[in-house]
């Protein structure tokens, strides 16, 4: 499953990043890395940004994005 997946309340944890070079770096630079748990928010109207919560920030992020993180 991956962060997309996720519905809106649900608490995941991630455990692998998908990408390559600086996407891979842009995301662990937002703070989720693997092992960190995520608490998905909100979800935009048509599915684009998610509205999450990482290490006690709020966070939006794409849905092309929220596809490369593998959660469980």
């Amino acid at each position: 499953m991956t962060l997309r997946n996720a519905k809106v309340g649900q608490t995941v944890k991630v455990l692998r990043l998908n990408g390559e070079g600086a996407v891979k770096r842009r995301i662990m630079d937002m703070g989720i890395t693997k092992g960190v748990e995520i608490y998905v928010r909100k979800v935009a109207p048509l599915g684009d940004p998610l509205e999450v919560t990482v290490r006690g920030y709020e966070l939006s992020i794409r849905k092309a994005d929220a596809e490369m993180i593998d959660v469980e």
